[in-house]
């Protein structure tokens, strides 16, 4: 059995960010990328991943593309990535080396604006449906939940403070 020349692998190509606003889904993608064999016998690619170095439970079949995107990649999980080259006879190289991803989380984020009637409008963004407290305090002792938004389709949600301009100091904090 001969055994098929090696790939050098990865290069992260991509991790679409999230802007502010955007729709922020369920689960994250990426992008890999590799150099093909230089073993003229190869005809495809293999891409194997799981959720533990070595440990792959899952396999994707590229043919003879030298780039994927994996999807469904769950927040704050890392994936492991190996690949390995096959001629058609379906005999498969060795695996390439491992590359390791860590899966952003869809951490909340929440963004402040003033008006120029003195209103804060806070931008909340986060997972799709979640629900938060905004507090407020002016002396960082004493926190009041001053509202609850719940994070609509689009990933985002306004809240405008319309009592900001009675204190001199306004801090916030989201709780959820």
């Amino acid at each position: 059995m001969r055994v098929l020349g090696g790939i050098f692998f990865f290069a992260l190509l991509h991790n679409p960010a999230q802007a502010p606003g955007a729709t922020i889904p369920p689960a994250q993608s990426v992008t890999l990328a590799w150099n093909p064999s230089s073993d003229p016998t190869v005809v495809g690619y293999k891409i194997y991943y799981g959720g533990a170095s070595g440990n792959y439970t899952n396999t994707l079949s590229v043919g003879n593309a030298t780039n994927i995107t994996v999807s469904g990649l769950v927040p704050g999980d890392t994936y492991y990535f190996a690949a390995t080259a096959y001629n058609s006879s379906g005999v498969q190289s060795p695996f390439s080396g491992e590359v390791a991803y860590a899966v952003a989380t869809n951490a909340p984020a929440m963004q402040l604006r003033v008006t120029p009637t003195r209103q804060f409008v806070l931008t909340v963004t986060g997972p799709v449906g979640h629900t938060y407290d905004i507090l407020a305090t002016t002396n960082c002792i004493t926190w009041t939940v001053i509202g609850t938004v719940t994070v609509g389709t689009n990933g985002s949600v306004l809240f405008t403070d319309t009592n900001a301009m009675s204190f001199l100091l306004r801090l916030f904090y989201l709780r959820g």
